[in-house]
């Protein structure tokens, strides 16, 4: 049989995309070399034209699998995995991000981005080591995408690979028999939850912030590998400011993303993917304190050394994380399994045993420098204090998220141990942790402002804090009774009353410790202005990160669910996850009392492959008419391959956001011919005796069953049996029907079956099976078209305060570039 000869395959951008990775790591690899090879004179210069020409490779490599996904090359694999004809031009670019190969080369284009910027504006004493560790780290992300397979290892996934000759699993399959296979191939597509405009600018972001975290490593490297500390780590910190900057609004817009786009109804679900970029950041911020505390106290200088070491680890340990299919079962946002797993576990632990080897080996000189420890009452102390607990917080995150490691290394154990089997309520057992510690560092980081470095005394404290504390206290009485004295941390009990009393309680005092902590910061931030000085950029990111705090709290605290079935059908009837405390069903036209609302769903309409569900929000007036006051768009985004997505429409106040999302709805509007006919496909119910079940327009409970059922009356002959099966039935106005359908069998193992009809409710019932043993019965329902109306079942819930995250969000990052500002202009 002869070989295919395919038609229109443009393999030439597979092969220059492979010259073009291994180019761009071999000239990498060379400039690594020549940056740590400080001896000869002309190595630096060498190094950075290597540098620049692993860039130019690099780039092009970009432009080349842009081009490719622009122009549907589907004869590749990630091109055809990842793409299709269909999809919207301005999502190419979360295409080229979705999958692994492609995050890591984002991951690498900031990396070089940043190398020119340090090879610019770097110190110049130091540039040669900090670019050699720079350049090592870019190495090994490098090697992720190289793409060869050996018998027993695997280096990399190439991204230009094709469907045909790499993948073996393609080349069966019927539709690449036929020669001309591309005019009838389109991609998978990108996954439904991507196709949102915050995923153009969240990933970037992400990476960018991920990229910079490199930069204090190389510098703190640096320090250990010269045994020179004061200079090169006074020189890192308006580069870690950066990091806190970056990587902190890279996050908040994950959270942005994920309360616009996902319908869990919120902005932080303590996902494990969330909490692996959320760890380096604190980790990062505490890093970046004691900085700070070195510079001006020359104190804790191993913990300031060890914690920018452990915010770059913690960075390639949430790569191993997310990267190595761990995760898969307890995430959505992990990436898929490519067989990188030892690769990756040799990046963690090359970035694990080296900084802490180097660390420990330096560990006798650095012990020479520990000073004598700082008084209880100076601002260093409290400091200090506030990066502790973030440590903390870290731990227990890092813990929590490590679940599947922990489970697996202990089935390598020679002892048995039991698995250790995660919350079945994540977001309480996050909070039972973060709640508490939250409390002690908005404290902490109300403290550690009205206080001076070296000394202060306890008397002075309370002097210039009084005004505050005070102040704070009325604030959160005042907050709690606008508030009707109804508010919760998100922790859940098993007694009821201990469980409010504590919800309120910690409720309340994280109110009083977070209104304290931003009066604090407004009190140093008017002192900063009055001096007429520009110092104030750490003010307002501390006031921005309270205000994400206390906006945290009053949304997610007080958030409430407004969307009470009010319809009269049961929503459990189309879906067991359904409830009627939470979930509306509006008919079309319909008009429903929703709390202070008055809801009507007015109909559907498709652009593309997204459904819209149009629902008007009114209010009553004097006259007993309806006054629309706004309308949102809850929208299904359809998808045959990945499956439906739901994604809310929400309406912005000052003071609240109203969140809808359509939980179960048509994509479809129907077209009934016959109103009177019954339908052709009935509902099946397995049940048994006293179970309850509902149609459109009534729930049923089967009440007994007759086993006494006369024949001769039904027209049956002798070697015939009936049982008769007895439902009781009821409307949504409380009208109350019975039906008995007949289930008949003979000597021969022979059944039919005698319906009944509940003609007002344009229900058929017939009785079709009996399983003694289960004591199960199967009964059919047929319902009229009639009863089929046009419907969108929805959640509504309403979410106070969520502006001040927002604002807070805003503030923090200014006040973070305020502060990289102020530490690097002349």
């Amino acid at each position: 049989m002869s070989e295919i000869v395919y038609i229109g395959e443009r393999l030439w951008a597979g092969q220059l995309g492979f010259f073009l990775t291994n180019a761009s790591f071999i000239f990498l690899a060379l400039s690594c070399f020549l940056f740590f090879n400080q001896k000869k004179e002309q190595a630096l210069q060498s190094a950075q034209f290597a540098f620049y020409t692993h860039g130019v490779f690099l780039f092009s490599a970009i432009a080349l699998l842009f081009y490719m996904l622009f122009n549907n090359l589907f004869e590749y694999h990630y091109i055809w995995q990842h793409s299709s004809r269909n999809l919207p031009v301005r999502y190419i670019f979360s295409c080229f991000w979705e999958g692994q190969e492609g995050s890591f080369i984002l991951w690498m284009f900031w990396h070089f981005i940043l190398g020119i910027i340090l090879l610019r504006f770097g110190p110049k004493k130091h540039i040669s080591t900090i670019m050699g560790v720079f350049s090592l780290v870019q190495l090994l992300i490098h090697s992720m995408i190289l793409g060869y397979q050996f018998e027993f290892l695997k280096i990399g996934s190439n991204p230009f690979t094709t469907l045909l000759r790499e993948h073996a699993d393609f080349i069966n399959m019927p539709l690449f028999r036929n020669a001309s296979y591309l005019t009838q191939l389109d991609g998978r597509g990108l996954n439904p939850l991507l196709q949102n405009y915050w995923m153009t600018i969240h990933p970037p972001t992400l990476f960018l912030g991920f990229a910079s975290m490199t930069i204090p490593f190389c510098f703190t490297m640096t320090a250990l590998i010269k045994n020179s500390y004061k200079d090169v780590l006074n020189l890192s910190i308006s580069w870690t400011y950066w990091v806190v900057a970056i990587l902190g609004i890279g996050i908040l817009m994950g959270g942005a993303w994920a309360y616009e786009a996902l319908s869990f109804g919120g902005f932080w679900a303590w996902d494990p993917v969330e909490n692996a970029s959320l760890v380096p950041w604190l980790l990062i911020v505490s890093g970046a304190h004691l900085l700070l505390i070195y510079k001006n106290r020359a104190l804790h200088l191993r913990s300031t050394l060890l914690f920018i070491l452990l915010s770059f680890m913690s960075i390639v340990y949430s790569t191993f994380l997310t990267r190595s299919g761990i995760l898969g079962e307890t995430s959505v946002h992990a990436f898929v399994d490519l067989g990188l797993n030892g690769q990756l576990l040799f990046f963690l632990l090359s970035c694990t045993i080296i900084p802490l080897g180097l660390f420990v080996f330096r560990l006798k000189t650095l012990n020479k420098q520990v000073t004598s420890p700082e008084l209880f009452w100076s601002k260093e102390f409290w400091m200090f204090s506030g990066t502790l607990i973030l440590m903390i917080s870290s731990i227990q995150i890092t813990l929590s998220t490590s679940l599947p490691i922990i489970n697996k290394l202990l089935e390598v154990l020679p002892i048995a141990f039991n698995k250790l089997a995660p919350s079945s309520n994540v977001i309480n057992h996050y909070h039972k942790f973060q709640v508490p510690l939250t409390i002690l560092l908005a404290f902490v980081l109300g403290a550690s402002q009205l206080m001076h470095y070296k000394k202060d005394s306890l008397t002075a404290f309370i002097k210039k804090s009084s005004f505050e504390l005070i102040s704070s206290i009325l604030l959160a009485i005042l907050t709690f009774m606008l508030l009707n004295y109804q508010g919760s941390v998100g922790l859940q009990l098993s007694d009821i009353k201990t469980n409010v009393l504590i919800n309120k309680s910690l409720f309340f005092l994280l109110l009083f410790v977070l209104y304290y902590a931003i009066l604090a910061n407004l009190s140093i931030l008017k002192k900063v202005f009055q001096s007429s000085s520009n110092n104030y950029g750490s003010s307002v990111a501390h006031l921005g990160f309270l205000l994400i705090l206390l906006g945290s709290q009053l949304s997610m605290g007080r958030q409430t669910v407004i969307s009470e079935n009010s319809s009269g059908v049961d929503v459990r009837s189309l879906d067991d996850q359904l409830n009627n405390g939470e979930h509306i069903l509006l008919y079309k036209n319909d008009t429903l009392k929703m709390q202070d609302y008055y809801l009507s769903y007015r109909g559907m309409h498709k652009e593309g492959v997204n459904v819209f569900y149009q629902v008007d929000y009114m209010r009553k007036v004097d006259d007993g008419s309806f006054e629309h006051q706004f309308t949102l768009y809850p929208r299904v985004q359809t998808n045959d391959r990945m499956g439906n997505v739901s994604e809310p429409d929400t309406k912005h106040f000052i003071e609240k956001d109203i969140y809808t999302h359509v939980t179960y709805a048509l994509l479809d509007e129907l077209n009934i011919e016959d109103p009177e006919a019954y339908s052709e496909n009935p509902k099946t119910y397995e049940i048994q005796i006293e179970d309850t079940f509902f149609t459109s327009n009534a729930m049923i409970v089967l009440e007994s069953i007759n086993k006494a059922v006369n024949a001769q009356d039904l027209g049956l002959a002798e070697n015939q049996l009936a049982v008769g099966a007895f439902l009781k039935i009821q409307d949504m106005n409380k009208n109350s029907y019975n039906a008995k359908p007949i289930y008949v069998l003979d000597t021969q193992g022979h059944t039919q079956t005698i319906a009944d009809v509940i003609e007002p409710l344009g229900l058929k019932f017939s009785f079709d099976k009996i399983e003694p043993l289960k004591q199960r019965f199967t009964i059919n329902v047929f319902e009229k078209n009639k009863n089929y109306k046009e419907f969108i079942v929805l959640k509504a819930v309403v979410f106070p305060g969520i502006n001040v995250l927002w604002i807070g969000c805003i503030l923090m990052f200014f006040g973070c570039i305020l502060s990289v500002w102020h530490k690097v202009k002349p």
